[in-house]
């Protein structure tokens, strides 16, 4: 039997791991169990070897396109196998860095698959490790053979960070062959001539940004009206309109009735709002249509943990029902994006440790989407903001304005801004166009600050960068824009 930890965590992804070292640096005996590769999903599936092919993608294109710089280059091509591998590699790198990570703030690792047995009545929470028989998908490097893997262990507090997995439909079930997830996707053998994704999140439309920079026929189906449903109308209407002068075909407002692989590849029945039915094949399709939590098989229902549709019920600051037990990341529900689970880690760890935490303000979380162009936005988009009774001043500012963004041959997007006219608060901001997801900050942090349009339009902005235009899109809210 192991000494009894502090804290333990179930899950070794953005949340678990930056949880394990906020609850290291405050002095506690942490332990992670993990059963297949640090970093988890976004680390090693999602996140950062999707931004890697993206890389890939938009340096190709570039090249492609370099007349339009002045250069002159031979035509480009690309072996597939050689992107990929990239990718892959970048995520091994950094999945050795999370390892020596927990090695430096000496949080142990447990290997295997965990489930609680015994939680509540004040005393410490019993967690069982057996071996992970067959991995969900390959680990990026080997599983360490350490001293720590099967057995018992317990704790004081255990948090989930189990994260989700892709959602699938019945009759649409994913083989790894025509029919993808973004395992599939991220690692293709070859190159497919054509794809249908579908659903038009930020998954589906960054691998659909991919497919179709790097040469396939790409058709996107969407059940709503809109794609990139979560977004700001007005700029999902301008990243559809860049996605198609690229050759992307959009289906919106349609629905996937039937799909059927052949040796060629799929044929998709899709049927419209109107009722009208269409036929699509294609080579492969990707199944896009969002994730579930993983909350199964980790004893949480046997322990009574209040779970609804797949997702643990928490509090503001992770806690469960169930005394000793927390959840935070995917798991513990929407929106499911890495930096929301780093900083419910942080939160919940504070907490326990006693200190004085606020609860996460969702709203206040950025969202980003790495297609090209570029999607970003926080707060409230305008109808929201309309529909919660406010009277509102929209700025907006377009890139064909912007010094900086022409000379990078990037003129195409806009920055939008939604203010409380009442009161001047900023209530969300929302962006299309070239690094918008690294722009995107600076309005997060003025949220966080609760920074008036005042404040804004007497900030100093360095000239010539594409920031400039957050300035002007705040001017243009109040009938004082420059240079549109």
């Amino acid at each position: 039997m192991a000494d009894i930890y502090d804290i333990l965590i179930i899950g070794g992804g953005p949340g678990g791991y930056v949880a394990a070292i906020r609850a290291a640096q405050l002095g506690f005996k942490t332990a992670i169990v993990e059963r297949e590769h640090l970093g988890g999903i976004c680390l090693n599936w999602g996140c950062i070897p999707t931004k890697a092919l993206l890389r890939s993608a938009e340096v190709y294109h570039y090249a492609e396109h370099a007349e339009d710089y002045g250069l002159k280059i031979a035509k480009p091509d690309f072996d597939i196998a050689d992107v990929v591998k990239r990718s892959r590699g970048i995520s091994a790198q950094l999945n050795g860095g999370v390892g020596f990570l927990m090695k430096k703030n000496k949080v142990d690792v447990i290997w295997g698959e965990a489930k609680i047995t015994k939680a509540g009545k004040g005393g410490p929470v019993e967690v069982s490790v057996g071996t992970m028989q067959k991995p969900i998908v390959e680990p990026q490097n080997p599983i360490p053979k350490g001293v720590l893997g099967e057995g018992s262990y317990k704790a004081k507090h255990v948090i989930v960070a189990t994260g989700a997995r892709p959602r699938v439909l019945p009759g649409i079930e994913p083989d790894g062959d025509r029919i993808w997830t973004y395992f599939e996707a991220m690692k293709p053998k070859t190159m497919p001539k054509s794809l249908i994704v579908m659903g038009s999140g930020a998954i589906g439309i960054e691998f659909a940004s991919f497919y179709r920079t790097m040469g396939a026929e790409v058709t996107v189906v969407e059940l709503l009206p809109q794609i990139m449903p979560v977004e700001d109308g007005e700029i999902a209407a301008l990243a559809r309109k860049a996605l198609e002068k690229q050759g992307i075909k959009i289906l919106t407002d349609t629905k996937v009735t039937n799909v059927t692989k052949s040796g060629e590849g799929v044929t998709v029945e899709a049927e419209g709002k109107d009722g009208a039915k269409q036929t699509l094949s294609a080579e492969r399709l990707i199944s896009a249509i969002g994730v579930q939590g993983n909350s199964e098989g980790f004893g949480l229902q046997e322990m009574g943990v209040a779970i609804d549709r797949g997702i643990v019920t928490v509090d503001g600051f992770g806690r469960t029902n169930v005394e000793g037990i927390y959840a935070i990341g995917d798991v513990a529900g929407p929106p499911m994006l890495a930096h929301k689970a780093e900083h419910e880690g942080t939160i919940c760890v504070e907490k326990i440790k006693g200190l004085d935490v606020h609860p996460m303000k969702k709203e206040r979380i950025p969202g980003c989407t790495y297609c090209q162009p570029q999607v970003a936005s926080v707060g409230l988009t305008e109808a929201k903001a309309k529909e919660s009774g406010r009277a509102v001043k929209v700025g907006r500012f377009k890139f064909q304005g912007n010094g900086k963004a022409i000379a990078l041959g990037e003129p195409e997007g806009m920055v939008k801004t939604i203010f409380d006219a009442k009161t001047g608060e900023l209530l969300g901001a929302h962006m299309v166009g070239a690094e918008v997801t690294e722009l995107i900050q600076g309005f997060v942090i003025a949220m966080g600050l609760e920074t008036t349009e005042e404040e804004l339009m007497h900030t100093v902005f360095p000239h010539p960068t594409l920031s400039e235009m957050m300035h002007e899109s705040v001017l243009d809210a109040y009938g004082r824009v420059i240079h549109m």
